[in-house]
């Protein structure tokens, strides 16, 4: 048996037009799998769509606003009702606002955490039954070094993919016996639009983070691809609950 090949296999991508999420898409579309990738900007779903046909692969582009319930609902019931089926799950939509704790606003605050977490609450719930009629699925939660490590201009944002460990772990628990494996993926310092944005409002950032990655340099989205495949694929049916850091040694660094 191949572990590595995705061919029949249908995943969702949420946020998959681009940086982190494009990358893993690429990966799992090398490998076999048909792609539905959800996002806000379809000038850059279509470019993305091309990007994945190129490869050989079927690929489609939803506009999604993560934070809809009833759209995330439907992007899963459209998904099914096309290909028959719902595979895997990567929910990696999300976003960020940089500033000090006491300067949050409420709302601020409340998007940060719909967008990066309770969206992926909601396309979890709605790709469970789906998944638990075909005999089992593989969901793949998106978190950050932030899970681990705290930054005085990111509260809201560690708040959530914190809580996207926990919730990734509550729900391999819960899952388990429906064959359906959860696990979490902690980017390090990559080099996309949001990791762009904060390079311009921190100074000095991007050299610390080049000094404290033993690697010694930024990561790139592509190399999302090899992990991608591996936890969406039959080489990690006995793994779910964990957290998997690509931060090119970040975590490890003393």
């Amino acid at each position: 048996m191949n572990h590595f090949n995705l061919e029949g296999r249908v995943a969702i991508v949420t946020g998959g037009n681009g940086g982190i999420g494009l990358g893993m898409a690429e990966g799992m579309a090398s490998a076999g799998a048909t792609l539905v990738l959800a996002g806000r900007n379809a000038e850059k779903g279509a470019a993305a769509v091309s990007t994945l046909e190129a490869l050989g692969a079927k690929a489609s582009f939803t506009i999604l606003d993560v934070t809809d319930e009833a759209a995330c609902h439907a992007l899963i019931d459209d998904t099914v009702a096309k290909h028959g089926r719902l595979n895997v799950l990567v929910n990696n939509a999300g976003t960020n606002i940089r500033k000090e704790p006491e300067d949050y606003t409420l709302d601020e605050w409340r998007f940060v955490l719909d967008t990066n977490l309770t969206s992926a609450f909601v396309c979890c719930q709605a790709a469970f039954p789906a998944m638990k009629k075909s005999g089992g699925g593989k969901i793949i939660n998106i978190g950050s070094m932030f899970s681990l490590f705290g930054a005085s201009f990111s509260t809201a944002y560690a708040a959530s993919k914190g809580g996207m460990v926990q919730m990734s772990k509550a729900m391999a628990c819960a899952w388990a016996k429906d064959n359906i494996q959860v696990n979490t993926v902690l980017p390090g310092w990559i080099d996309t639009e949001l990791t762009q944005g904060a390079r311009r409002d921190v100074e000095g950032l991007h050299e610390r983070i080049e000094a404290r990655t033993p690697a010694g340099r930024w990561g790139r989205p592509d190399e999302f691809a090899g992990i991608a495949v591996f936890l969406a694929g039959t080489g990690s049916d006995f793994v779910t609950g964990t957290v998997i850091p690509v931060d090119g040694g970040f975590a490890a660094q003393g």
